[in-house]
């Protein structure tokens, strides 16, 4: 699902953020991703996604190369940055639609997982208030429900755990279990 391959990265001025880095990610895996701060997590991340470009090495996704088919790696992964940019200007239930509308989630299937997903995590009643009312951890919830509602094969996820409650991240990871047990992979990172 994700193989990394010999992935180099450095600024300029010469730090290398990741040296030499491979690993592989199978359909069906939950792999964390811990190393402290300043270790090179979500330079490793943002290069999986195709925000950063790499010096060195090969990153492919469901067997794809995120350089040469970016596009196809995109449509099969689903990413949640540690701090969520989200249309403030939107409601929670536009966001959801907006994104699902992007990833093509059917009508009935985007319905009922809206529903039972928001209801899960607490946001349901709230969906029609516009996102700039929403603390950092209903943003947070809302970002999780925008992957999940879409089935990726591969979520990747920048420290997910930031701002969450316990009961949210005790829904989130039955969630992540289910995406897994149904074929895709998840990659984390946190300290």
């Amino acid at each position: 699902m994700l193989e990394i391959k010999n992935l180099t990265k450095t600024y300029k001025g010469g730090k290398t953020a990741v040296d030499d880095l491979s690993l592989t990610v199978r359909a069906g895996d939950i792999y964390g991703f811990i190393r402290h701060n300043g270790a090179g997590k979500t330079t490793t991340i943002k290069a999986v996604v195709g925000i950063h470009d790499f010096d060195k090495g090969e990153v492919r996704v469901d067997g794809k190369d995120v350089r040469t088919q970016s596009l196809e790696c995109k449509k099969a992964m689903a990413y949640i940055p540690d701090n969520p940019d989200i249309y403030e200007y939107l409601t929670g239930i536009q966001y959801l639609n907006f994104l699902a509308d992007i990833y093509q989630v059917p009508g009935k299937a985007r319905e009922e997982r809206i529903r039972r997903e928001a209801e899960d995590f607490g946001i349901y009643s709230v969906l029609g208030d516009l996102v700039s009312t929403y603390s950092h951890g209903m943003r947070q919830k809302l970002a999780l429900i925008s992957a999940f509602i879409r089935r990726p094969r591969l979520l990747i996820l920048d420290e997910p755990f930031v701002g969450l409650d316990p009961s949210a991240s005790h829904i989130m990871k039955g969630y992540l279990a289910d995406l897994c047990r149904g074929g895709s992979a998840v990659f984390f990172s946190t300290h």
